[in-house]
């Protein structure tokens, strides 16, 4: 009769909190944060607090993480809507009472300094998986023409501030949603062509079209002279194409199994710039080489395909359209950052995740990595 009024111990009290957390996704976390931890050890050692501030960051996207883990998929997609409308107001206030800071106005003072295209992030794919949930077994094309625009609204608020790289995350996020819902490849196909097309022209007529005093439709002067600075960096070498240069020479510098753990000439002697956060690949790949760098890339596939999982895993259409679009989301950061440091994609100021210094995209990639944890304990409650 006594055991009845034991005293549950402590970890009795707390096993519940841990139960149904995905050990495979976690454990891609791990490994990818402890290369994080190495590599800002070594490039950011005469930056002061670099290491430390990141290791605090990773401490503090691991709570956001823990937190958002308990929150049931349901009370997510409540919350879709109220986010996502909250996200596109503080965008239109940034627009016209914004902080600028080197021609751009991305961040707003509500008594602390925020950034709300960083919410957009998350808000938009869990704003369309809302939507498609709620018109799940009756989709028509109408239906994906709102997606359209609810995923334009916020990717043009953001482009406007200009933030070219953080718009085109949200709108690769909000497009896998998209994709996931079932668009057909009858109207992807074409566009996938147009866009080859596109860019076939644009390296063919290179020369031509970045000469001075031609205007491109749509895109500031800085974003134009990334793009001719992608064509042909060596026409600025010491000026707008220093970036790119820097960074392949660093990267082809490392060689098969790199220079060593703090031995990076090109890192070390700051001939990289950024080399903390946009241009870190760059010093990881000359101090660990190619060994070093598929090492990396595996970490990142087990993560992004034990997200897919995960996602086809989900009990709803909310959960796996919004699992599936945060696990390509993850594919899109590292692609994006390794393309640009590698000189085959413009620069345009994309995080390396886990690797890159920032506390704001942290905090993104905690919450993002809560909401998979979040669907993976729904899927194991529902089946113990």
């Amino acid at each position: 009769m006594s055991a009845v009024f034991d005293k549950p111990s402590l970890w009795q009290r707390v096993r519940p909190v841990f139960g149904g957390f995905d050990l495979l996704l976690a454990g891609a976390v791990v490994w990818l944060a402890a290369m994080g931890l190495v590599t800002m050890y070594s490039v950011g050692f005469d930056h002061g607090t670099r290491f430390v501030d990141h290791g605090r960051n990773m401490l503090l996207g691991l709570a956001i993480l823990f937190l958002v883990a308990q929150v049931p998929p349901q009370r997510l997609m409540a919350i879709s809507v109220p986010l996502y409308m909250l996200g596109c107001a503080l965008l239109v206030a940034t627009l016209l009472f914004g902080i600028s800071k080197k021609g751009a106005t991305r961040w707003l003072n509500v008594g602390i300094v925020i950034q709300p295209s960083e919410m957009m992030k998350m808000a938009t794919p869990m704003m369309l998986a809302w939507w498609f949930q709620r018109r799940e077994g009756r989709l028509r094309v109408l239906d994906f023409v709102v997606g359209g625009v609810l995923l334009l609204i916020p990717f043009g608020l953001v482009a406007k501030q200009p933030d070219l790289g953080t718009s085109l995350l949200i709108l690769s996020s909000g497009l896998y949603v998209i994709f996931f819902a079932g668009l057909s490849w009858k109207l992807i196909v074409p566009v996938l062509a147009a866009g080859g097309v596109a860019i076939g022209a644009l390296v063919l007529s290179g020369d031509a079209i970045c000469q001075p005093g031609i205007d491109w439709p749509g895109l500031h002067d800085y974003q134009k002279h990334r793009v001719c600075t992608l064509l042909d960096p060596t026409k600025d070498p010491l000026g707008k194409g220093f970036h790119i240069i820097q960074g392949m020479i660093a990267i082809g510098s490392g060689g098969i199994d790199g220079k060593g753990f703090m031995q990076g000439t090109q890192t070390h002697l700051e001939f990289i710039p950024e080399r903390t956060t946009d241009f870190i690949f760059a010093a990881f790949s000359e101090e660990f080489g190619l060994i070093g760098v598929a090492i990396l890339m595996t970490g990142f596939l087990a993560l992004i395909f034990r997200s897919l999982m995960i996602a086809g895993d989900g009990p709803t259409l909310y959960t796996r359209l919004l699992a599936g679009a945060i696990g390509m989301s993850f594919f899109t950061y590292a692609f994006v950052n390794m393309g640009m440091v590698s000189g085959i994609l413009p620069v345009v100021g994309v995080p390396l995740p886990f690797i890159s210094y920032g506390g704001t995209a942290m905090v993104t990639l905690g919450l993002g990595l809560g909401i998979l944890m979040s669907v993976a304990r729904a899927r194991r409650l529902m089946q113990s």
